[in-house]
């Protein structure tokens, strides 16, 4: 596996506007550090403990991402460092984020995860309670943390109707937050697999992983 050829693959393939985000869990630094060389600067990881140590040992210049699932009594971990957050899937959470970042004196930017899947295995909101996190009092008075885009995941299926028709899903409902909160400008679609259906979706960001770094071992 080439990673810098890969690297530079994607970067040549995906639109100005659209952001590489390099999903690197469960792979080792050297790996992360041929992608740095190719010029990669944002990695995704889905472990806090994991993306700590990397963050610890690895340059200081590279955008670390949360993609997975939180949990709120880790965010203290990565407070200091993480550039966004994808997966906030309750106001609870985003109020744990605000607290951290608040202790650090920093700004935390996050999406929220609306769930489009049919999977039950998936995380991820309603519209409808995403709007009510946006509107609500407690959001209007957190100062150390934002909400800038959401973040979907598509069911695992080869039907790439059924993927399409998902990611046009969040789609139509980031086009309608849009409107009502002008600070949304990510939209966090598309995997390995399905990349090229989330591009004609109107993705900004990418997150690749196996195609990247190669397959996972997770002995």
């Amino acid at each position: 596996m080439d990673i810098a050829a890969n690297i530079k693959k994607y970067k040549e393939e995906l639109p100005e506007n659209v952001k590489l985000v390099a999903i690197s869990k469960t792979k080792p630094n050297e790996d992360l550090l041929e992608a740095y060389n190719a010029g990669q600067r944002i990695f995704g990881e889905n472990k806090i403990q994991e993306m700590t140590e990397k963050w610890e040992q690895l340059p200081k210049d590279i955008e670390w991402h949360m993609v997975g699932h939180v949990q709120r009594n880790k965010v203290k971990y990565m407070a200091p460092y993480i550039g966004l957050i994808h997966a906030v899937d309750s106001l609870k959470l985003l109020k744990e984020i605000n607290k951290q970042a608040k202790k650090v004196d920093r700004k935390i930017n996050c999406l929220l995860q609306i769930k489009i899947a049919e999977e039950d295995s998936k995380f991820g909101i309603s519209a409808e309670e995403a709007e009510e996190i946006l509107n609500s009092e407690a959001y209007s008075k957190m100062q150390n943390t934002e909400v800038i885009g959401l973040m979907g995941m598509a069911t695992f299926t080869d039907d790439e109707n059924q993927v399409k028709t998902e990611f046009m899903k969040l789609k139509s409902i980031f086009k309608d937050f849009k409107e009502k909160h002008p600070s949304l400008k990510e939209l966090s679609l598309g995997m390995s697999d399905d990349y090229k259906i989330a591009l004609e979706c109107g993705t900004t960001m990418v997150r690749i992983g196996s195609n990247i770094f190669g397959e996972r071992n997770y002995n």
